[in-house]
């Protein structure tokens, strides 16, 4: 009787919905609103999650409260299903899935920096918390393409490429914290796992856990998928900053924009919390270059190709060298050899989220 009732009370919210969408259009087209009548998509057959929904809410005051009370409809009629988000027992997983795209083109633009390249090349990909807990998701929702796509992008790489293997690693750790529940990145925790592995693969010795100085600066960090859903029975996610007080020291961490423009940053950027974009704690802004120096005397200099997951793994390797210099290619404007001479780093590491491997993020860090 009860999810009878459920589903009537959907059917109804849906109708509602419908009706004041039209609604909005009817008024749009009268008020000559093109802006408006734009804004209002084409039915893509996904339910009460879907741009309809989205489009339909934005006209009214309180979009977030419908998002919300749609979450609830939308679980009633779909399953747990919830723009495009599994709704499971102890987190929110993306049930969109990562694309089948044709990586040929992104292994071409790291193939070419690596021929041209003097030093040595890693690169690792790293999966999206659907890919690690896919296993919790529903049976007709694929759940090996990250996996799949890791060893397709691996196997196309040149010989001289070393890949390092995030995702047996990932997926063994699951039981831990490696993962918000509410996004689809890894937590910092998750990127101290892949820094063990990846730092012995450059050749030095990971510094231990215990040194680390850990400090929960928010436990009030709502995500990606969490903003997608606004489902409020997710609890929030905790934002750490590792600190080894023992350890090397940053003389200056330098961000630079597309224009040239240069700002001193820090590591972890605390007056982000207060912003609807806590996730920049890490490297704080957007940058597409930010170059780290540390006290460090041993003349190590590494660059790290990435997404923006890697930016919470790079304040690790300080602990090892001189010089680290991060870049995120999808921020960028121009050929990556504008911006710096990639000779001058005897590594490099390509650290991507399996999500973020794309033409278009890719294409600017092609030598030639």
């Amino acid at each position: 009787m009860t999810s009878m009732t459920n589903k009537l009370t959907a059917a109804a919210v849906l109708l509602f919905i419908a009706v004041a969408g039209a609604a909005s259009l009817i008024n749009a087209v009268i008020s000559g609103d093109k802006d408006n009548i734009a804004a209002l998509p084409e039915n893509s057959g996904q339910g009460y999650g879907s741009e309809l929904e989205a489009a339909a809410a934005e006209k009214f005051a309180g979009r977030d409260g419908w998002i919300a009370f749609g979450s609830r409809v939308d679980s009633a009629m779909k399953g747990n299903i919830v723009n495009g988000v599994y709704v499971a027992d102890d987190r929110l997983i993306s049930a969109e899935g990562v694309s089948r795209k044709d990586l040929s083109r992104s292994v071409g633009y790291i193939n070419s920096f690596a021929q041209a390249y003097d030093g040595a090349v890693y690169f690792a990909a790293v999966p999206t918390s659907a890919g690690v807990y896919g296993d919790k998701l529903p049976e007709h929702i694929s759940r090996g393409a990250e996996k799949q796509l890791i060893d397709k992008l691996c196997g196309g790489l040149d010989t001289s490429i070393r890949c390092i293997d995030a995702y047996d690693l990932m997926k063994m750790m699951s039981d831990e914290r490696i993962y918000f529940r509410s996004d689809t990145k890894w937590t910092m925790y998750g990127a101290y796992c892949v820094y063990r592995t990846v730092i012995q693969k450059l050749g030095s010795q990971p510094v231990s856990y215990d040194k680390y100085h850990i400090r929960h600066v928010t436990d009030q960090f709502y995500g990606d998928l969490y903003r997608k859903t606004l489902y409020m029975k997710c609890e929030p996610d905790i934002l750490d900053i590792y600190e080894y007080p023992e350890g090397a020291e940053v003389l200056s961490c330098t961000g630079y924009d597309n224009d040239g423009y240069v700002e001193q940053v820090g590591l972890y950027d605390e007056e982000a919390l207060e912003s609807g974009d806590m996730y920049s704690l890490y490297l704080g802004g957007e940058y597409p270059l930010v170059r780290i120096r540390t006290d460090l005397n041993n003349d190590r200099h590494i660059l790290v190709i990435g997404s923006r997951c890697a930016a919470s793994f790079v304040p690790f390797l300080i602990q090892h060298y001189s010089e680290v210099t991060f870049v995120r290619p999808e921020l960028m404007d121009r050929p990556l050899s504008d911006f710096l001479y990639p000779d001058d780093y005897e590594q490099t590491l390509f650290l991507f989220g399996i999500d973020s491997v794309t033409d278009s993020g890719l294409k600017y860090i092609e030598m030639r």
